[in-house]
């Protein structure tokens, strides 16, 4: 059923080899703009991650990479944010005030020496990329104990490299990574080369029913499927006239079946009419996850309620209704400022 719509955005090769591989460098670095130091480079990197993953190396794929990597680094593997001590310390003295712990214990353990001779506090001053607040903070997880409290074991940094893929998303898809890897895949992350093969994967790793690249830039932001999913909320709203944020989550995490969430408490309303009970709803709507959610029985339903309804043909993908919120963000931005900066840098790719 997918067949026709997935042929535009499949990104697995389902047949023969395709080009060798200097021919895809060669390409890719075609489309690299000019004023990039180490064309080359960054081209090599790209090219072993499409054949890492058998993406398929064509003029839509790459210059949606291409696409991401100018919009959140402008090809730099390790980019400087700006203020970062500053909202490195926020952070922490956010963390010590929800567990109660006096700011002068605070101080006093950033004021410990740290392993280069400097104190805790000198260095955290002093960062200006991800890369080295990640490994402070590691510093502090495994060497002080007020780090280990504070942190909880856990490095607050979530996200770095060039393409800003999530440190999560690349320890979990971590098996056919193709480099060794001297530390850990965190580092890796933090390296032109892996940050590079996370971000794609994150990117391309998966196939969609969107015929427009600009909801895949919005799901690399939102997540997998936010942009579908956001559209079967937009359907169930229209289909029970209940106001609904259109954010792609279709579940509240770990919600016992009698305290759902807004969307799932919307579509239970619905029951009668699709035929499904609190479970059977809930069994599908955990579903959100994958490609098929689209091709089951509750998405079709309430598509043909919502549909019937409006009097009209509905979408089947939105850009999700999201306002983002990272310390790293000094304005106000949304999902959808981000898909369509990056539609454009990728409709400019494919014009090169």
């Amino acid at each position: 059923m997918l067949a026709a719509v997935l042929a535009g955005c499949a990104t697995r090769p389902a047949a023969p080899p395709g080009p060798p591989p200097a021919d895809v460098r060669a390409d890719i670095a075609r489309r690299i703009p000019a004023r990039i130091a180490d064309r080359t480079g960054w081209a090599g990197d790209i090219q072993v991650a499409f054949a890492a993953q058998r993406i398929v190396p064509n003029a839509e794929n790459i210059c949606a990479v291409l696409a991401v990597i100018e919009q959140e680094s402008g090809y730099v593997a390790d980019p400087v944010v700006a203020n970062l001590p500053r909202v490195a310390r926020q952070e922490i003295a956010r963390r010590a005030s929800a567990l109660h712990v006096p700011r002068l214990l605070v101080d006093t353990a950033l004021r410990l020496p740290s392993t280069d001779g400097r104190s805790y506090g000198e260095r955290l001053a002093a960062v200006r990329t991800e890369r080295e607040l990640s490994e402070l903070y590691e510093e502090m997880i495994g060497r002080v104990p007020m780090g280990r409290r504070l942190f909880a074991g856990r490095n607050p940094v979530q996200t770095g490299g060039a393409m800003q893929v999530g440190i999560a998303f690349a320890e979990a898809n971590a098996d056919g990574y193709p480099y060794p890897i001297p530390g850990s895949i965190r580092e890796e992350v933090f390296s032109r080369r892996g940050g590079l093969y996370f971000g794609i994967a994150h990117l391309l790793g998966y196939d969609t029913p969107y015929t427009r690249k600009v909801h895949r830039f919005a799901d690399y932001n939102a997540g997998w499927y936010a942009s579908r999913n956001a559209a079967f909320q937009a359907a169930v709203s229209e289909a029970t006239g209940i106001p609904l944020a259109l954010d792609g989550d279709l579940l509240v995490p770990g919600a016992p079946l009698d305290r759902p969430g807004s969307t799932e408490r919307a579509v239970r309303t619905l029951s009668p009419q699709l035929g499904m009970d609190d479970h059977a709803i809930r069994r599908a709507l955990e579903r959100g996850d994958r490609l098929d959610f689209g091709d089951g029985d509750l998405a079709i339903r309430v598509f043909a309620l919502a549909e019937a309804a409006a009097g009209r043909p509905l979408p089947r993908a939105r850009i999700p209704d999201i306002r983002l919120d990272s310390p790293k963000i000094t304005r106000e931005l949304t999902t959808a400022w981000f898909a369509e900066r990056v539609d454009a840098r990728y409709r400019d790719c494919l014009a090169r």
